[in-house]
């Protein structure tokens, strides 16, 4: 087996050290407690705007300019969920 001097690298080459700490159980479910709660308030969010929306959108009370805005919103919220899916 031959050896590399990392003070002078062969042509043409690179090398990166790194050191990673190991997660640890309790810092998993940590992590995905914190990972769905994030998800779930989002997810809520979201099916609230889209219900206002939807709301506005039914009411014989809301004006013309309110339609527009909710019409606004659940086109952009559409665009951005369909960019989100595509991009993944």
């Amino acid at each position: 087996m031959s050896t590399i001097d990392l003070n002078s690298p062969p042509p043409n080459h690179k090398y990166s050290v790194s050191v990673e700490r190991e997660e640890t159980a309790g810092g998993r479910n940590v992590r995905l407690f914190k990972d769905v709660a994030l998800f779930l308030v989002a997810i809520a969010f979201v099916t609230l705007v889209a219900w206002l929306c939807y709301s506005t959108l039914s009411s014989s009370a809301a004006s013309a300019e309110e339609k527009k805005w909710a019409i606004s919103v659940l086109s952009a919220a559409t665009g951005g969920i369909i960019g989100y899916l595509v991009r993944k």
